[in-house]
């Protein structure tokens, strides 16, 4: 299975917006006959315009749904450096859902596939604050925008966290896997959040609870996902339960091309391929 972050989608006059390009890319591939999932408008007719999360599986999907503040109540917050200030809380809202697929591995097994795209760590907008796209009036300014953006990557997680519990209140052998885009490293709160670490929860009953990061068996000098003002940042993630766990294999980081994103000339014309690098993970289940 493949999970994909920021497909863009398609539109005509003939038909809602699909994605197009994507089904392009994946023609005559070994993907093309994939089974496949995406996040839709509120509507469910259309793909968003950009930044679909989209689930591939060579396996049927049986189920499958998003999840935006389904576990979560919308927190509220006051805005003290906008000008004008906020008169009263505001709801601070996800930007992304989460995308959820059961996929039927054969008679007896299924794989719970959860694909995430958390909030950046760019600041979060805050009115009057800024002279233009890139500058800022004041450094309170940006940094109530990065608190801002914490607390919707730090709601993102929770509501995964939730999601992975529930699972594991239905079947505490299931096997989970959580992938993609966190906008976070492995000791940063989002994905502690996620993980559900016993030394942070300090609870040994719940250690088959706990989500095992794949990419802790390369070596640490390659161990990077992307590349921000010269240095190698891990912020792409598969996360797995420990029955999925037993079946791992290898992992693998693809980052031999990755482009610095920070650079100021690095724009989509000259560099069209991700900035990301692909993160892989191979499992090998008997008789699958």
């Amino acid at each position: 299975s493949s999970d994909l972050q920021e497909v863009n989608g398609q539109a005509s006059a003939r038909h809602p917006r699909l994605l197009l390009a994507l089904e392009k890319l994946l023609n005559n591939t070994p993907y093309a006959d994939y089974h496949h999932v995406s996040t839709l408008t509120e509507e469910g007719l259309q793909v968003y315009d950009q930044r679909n999360l989209v689930i591939l599986s060579r396996f049927e999907i049986t189920e499958h749904h998003e999840y935006l503040h389904d576990f979560t109540i919308t927190p509220r917050y006051q805005k003290i450096t906008a000008e004008p200030q906020d008169a009263i809380a505001k709801a601070v809202t996800w930007e992304r859902p989460i995308l959820y697929a059961k996929a039927k591995l054969d008679d007896t097994h299924s794989l719970d596939i959860i694909n995430v795209h958390l909030k950046s760590r760019l600041p979060s907008d805050i009115p009057g604050q800024k002279a233009d796209q890139y500058t800022w009036k004041t450094a309170s300014g940006w940094a109530e925008g990065s608190f801002l953006s914490s607390i919707k990557r730090v709601g993102q997680a929770l509501e995964v966290r939730i999601l992975i519990d529930k699972l594991f209140d239905v079947d505490e052998d299931a096997l989970i896997a959580v992938c993609g885009d966190f906008n976070a490293d492995l000791d940063e709160v989002p994905v502690q959040a996620i993980r559900g670490d016993i030394e942070n929860t300090g609870n040994d009953t719940l250690a088959k609870r706990v989500m095992v990061p794949c990419e802790q068996t390369i070596p640490e000098p390659a161990r990077f996902s992307l590349i921000h003002h010269g240095k190698g940042e891990m912020i792409d993630h598969l996360l797995v339960s420990r029955s999925l766990l037993t079946y791992f294999r290898k992992a693998e980081i693809h980052n031999e091309l990755l482009h610095d994103e920070s650079v100021a000339f690095g724009t989509d014309v000259k560099f069209p391929e991700s900035d990301h690098a692909p993160v892989i993970a191979e499992f090998e289940l008997p008789g699958i």
